[in-house]
């Protein structure tokens, strides 16, 4: 047997159901993906407790579920996006909104600056590419500068600072880029920071924050300009994983907050996607056979890579490790087995669960992949062996 994830608290009572309804409900199609927007108001209630004085953008590319979004546009102060499909889904929404992402094409830039928005730019000649479209355009653009600071966020899932990067202007040319942009007589919108996503140790978000403070006051102070707006990414984490825990961002508030002073005439924000969204939703699959092979029991599902693929271990893990499952339709009290969980696909890297303890279960019965509210079916490839597309419900 192998460990899994812990199941999210709001979900540990079987059967299972999501928004107080069960789970046979949703699927009158399968798969489904099922987002429970009283998570997400938690979790955004819980950021405010901690960080009462601080923006919260959320990114869009953690999940661009059209009617999500909607419903974050009364909890959010703004929304960043990394493509002009992304930004299409936010522009009519009312809220601020950011641009990043390297290799922005001329007609993305053209879109944003048309439409007010933040551009952070990612690298010089992104900037006179910028200042080019808006001149033609007759219209003052909104630039902020995407550092690539020289500090890494320690324990992070992904790195995003420290080192040579597609990502960001390197923290030493910035001041430079800050003077090109003002002299241009663009807006300048600031600094926006990131050093890396996915960490669940507050000490290092801490350690991460202040040295993100300091780099900005610095740049402030080369330039010869305070910022009007710093973005100080985000970078907290979701526990995924057997042994990970919930992070522990009162902490990391009471840390922060009283550093904002650094820069008395700044905004700040914080720019989270997983963290908010991850945990609220849920991947439901029916098993559609039972076999076995060898002395292993296999469920195979109508559903499983090519829908959420981050639970197969096929995005970014380095380690295959096992995402929270379960039996979705078991009783608490059912007779359990080991089993592996895996999808309709023709490939062996389509295994959902591997050598999980499970309630004995067959065809007809819902397999449930937590944390699928993040990277899931817009990180998935979901037209690979042509399956139908799976169906996303907000409750």
């Amino acid at each position: 047997m192998k460990p899994m994830g812990a199941i999210p608290l709001e979900f540990q009572s079987f059967p299972l159901s999501i928004g107080g309804r069960p789970v046979e409900e949703f699927l009158t199609s399968s798969p489904v993906f099922v987002y429970d927007m009283s998570i997400v108001r938690s979790r955004i209630a819980r950021f405010r407790a901690a960080f009462p004085s601080i923006d919260l953008h959320y990114a869009v590319k953690a999940n661009p579920f059209s009617p999500l979004l909607a419903a974050m546009v009364p909890l959010v102060d703004g929304f960043d996006v990394a493509s002009a499909g992304e930004l299409a889904r936010v522009a009519t929404l009312g809220k601020a909104v950011s641009f990043a992402g390297p290799g922005k094409t001329d007609a993305e830039l053209d879109a944003a600056i048309s439409a007010g928005v933040t551009i952070n730019l990612e690298s010089e000649n992104e900037s006179d590419r910028a200042i080019a479209v808006a001149d033609r355009l007759g219209v003052t653009p909104r630039l902020a500068v995407r550092v690539n600071p020289e500090f890494e966020l320690r324990g992070s899932g992904m790195r995003m600072g420290g080192r040579a990067s597609p990502f960001g202007v390197d923290a030493e040319r910035v001041p430079a880029l800050v003077k090109r942009i003002l002299a241009a007589g663009a807006e300048w919108g600031g600094f926006h920071i990131f050093a890396g996503s996915q960490a669940l140790d507050p000490s290092a978000i801490i350690d991460s924050q202040a040295h993100t403070l300091d780099l900005a006051v610095r740049l402030a102070e080369a330039a010869g300009a305070s910022p009007p707006f710093v973005n100080l990414g985000g970078g907290f984490g979701v526990p995924y994983f057997p042994g990970e825990q919930v992070l522990d961002i009162a902490a990391i508030g009471a840390a922060l907050t009283p550093r904002l002073g650094m820069l008395p005439d700044t905004r700040f924000a914080i720019e989270l996607g997983r963290w908010l969204v991850g945990e609220a939703g849920v991947y439901l699959t029916r098993i559609v056979d039972r076999k076995e092979s060898r002395g292993e029991t296999f469920l195979v599902c109508d559903g499983g890579l090519n829908h959420q693929l981050a639970a197969t271990g096929n995005l970014g893990t380095v380690v295959r490790r096992n995402y929270p499952v379960a039996v979705g339709t078991a009783a608490p009290d059912a007779k359990r087995e080991i089993v592996s969980v895996v999808g309709p696909l023709c490939t062996p890297l389509d295994r959902l669960a591997d050598q999980v303890e499970l309630p004995v279960a067959g065809p007809g019965d819902v397999i449930a992949i937590f944390m699928a509210g993040a990277y899931g079916l817009s990180a998935s490839p979901w037209e690979f062996l042509g399956h139908p597309r799976p169906a996303e419900i907000l409750v």
